[in-house]
């Protein structure tokens, strides 16, 4: 296997040929299961593997934000009818989630993975205007956030900004995301022994120089991409090169396959994860939409070795599991237009749906978070049926 993938964390592609059947009814299990586990004190219980703590999580990440928004995103695409309805259930998760986070959870607590602005936009899906004061002002006091990354810091609330652009029309959140692409623009380092652009993250724990999809560089791509038209066009077109140059300079490349480091700091030539959050598939999904073709060979490089190394042992999540992945190849489906990625894309559909069953046997009750758990399976799965490329709550949020 190439020297740009660690075998160790992935497993051979299995789950038979592309069921259309099988994956509407996978989609219906897990919304089905996942209503029947809901109570209106508990939420849904916390999977062991996103925390040793015991009871809910309620952000968007890995909590019950995340799993509403999948149920309600579901319902309105027409994939399911729901049986419950959770509207009154959203904002009660705010006092909560912040307190789960301690120190970090202090209010204004913008983060658009784990803190109050998610929160306040899902509550804009069931109710329009309801939130909007409260969501620009969590954008504003997280543009200068130490992080500079999705999770976290002001590359999240950037894509916070664009999308409610997009949802209310309201010039206040064009305003917003220029005033936050402009900071980040401030904050950018040259590096000479790598030739690009980056942003260190000031994590709680550490100064680093992530440029992968959730930690680092890359996952201000997204937004940018889609909003480019509330740029000027100098603004735009710097922004543009310094993307192109960072994500060129920065691959490594084994003959027909790319993949990147999480860190620019690491060193070349080691084998590296694949994954969204650390990874090629992260920036085959961050650069999908990128307007011109001239990063298309070094994507498709990406996609083969995605391909090569095959599905995550991980399981079928979304951040770090086998859907994630499969992602990158409804990208560049729709970017190309060639079916042997949709047909990719199904393969890996399939091998999540066995990965579910088999994580469902094990642990006997569902995953019940979008982005670390069965709840992104479920959208990934009706994604791959429609042929869609949407990434969940980075790409879109409103269906």
């Amino acid at each position: 296997m190439s020297a740009l993938i660690d075998p160790a964390r992935h497993e051979p592609l299995a789950g038979g040929p592309w069921d259309e059947s099988l994956a509407r009814a996978t989609v219906e299990r897990v919304v089905r299961l996942a209503e029947a586990s809901f109570t209106p004190q508990g939420y849904w219980p916390a999977h062991a593997r996103d925390s040793d703590k015991p009871g809910p999580h309620y952000m968007l990440y890995a909590g019950g934000c995340g799993a509403i928004w999948a149920l309600q995103y579901l319902q309105a695409r027409g994939a399911v009818a729901l049986s419950n309805d959770y509207a009154d259930h959203v904002l009660p998760m705010l006092a909560p989630n912040r307190s789960d986070f301690g120190e970090h959870g202090k209010e204004p607590f913008g983060s658009y993975l784990m803190g109050d602005t998610s929160i306040w936009m899902l509550r804009e899906a069931f109710v329009a205007g309801d939130g909007r004061d409260a969501i620009a002002s969590l954008i504003e006091a997280t543009i200068d956030h130490p992080a500079r990354e999705f999770m976290w810091g002001a590359a999240g609330t950037l894509t916070a900004a664009q999308l409610m652009h997009r949802r209310s029309g309201e010039e206040r959140f064009a305003d917003l995301f220029r005033a936050t692409a402009r900071k980040l623009w401030s904050q950018l380092e040259w590096s000479d022994a790598h030739r690009l652009h980056y942003l260190t993250q000031h994590l709680p724990n550490d100064d680093a120089d992530f440029i992968d999809a959730v930690h680092g560089f890359i996952g201000v791509a997204p937004a940018l991409i889609q909003g480019r038209d509330l740029l000027a066009p100098a603004e735009w077109e710097a922004w543009r090169e310094c993307l192109a140059a960072m994500t060129r300079s920065s691959a490594e490349r084994d003959g027909p396959l790319a993949n990147w480091r999480a860190r620019l700091s690491t060193p070349r030539g080691r084998p590296m994860r694949m994954q969204f959050c650390h990874g090629a598939p992260g920036f085959l999904v961050c650069l999908g939409d990128y307007p011109d073709d001239s990063l298309d060979d070094l994507l498709e490089a990406g996609g083969e070795a995605i391909w090569r190394a095959g599905p995550l042992a991980k399981g079928p999540q979304l951040c770090h599991g086998t859907s994630g992945n499969g992602y990158a190849f409804l990208k560049l489906f729709r970017r190309s237009g060639d079916s042997r990625w949709l047909d990719r894309a199904r393969a890996f559909a399939m091998h999540a749906v066995l990965q579910f069953e088999r994580e469902l046997a094990e642990q006997q009750r569902p995953w019940f978070s979008l982005w670390t758990g069965h709840m992104g399976l479920a959208v990934y799965l009706w994604d791959c049926l429609e042929g869609t490329d949407r990434f969940p709550t980075l790409d879109v949020f409103y269906a």
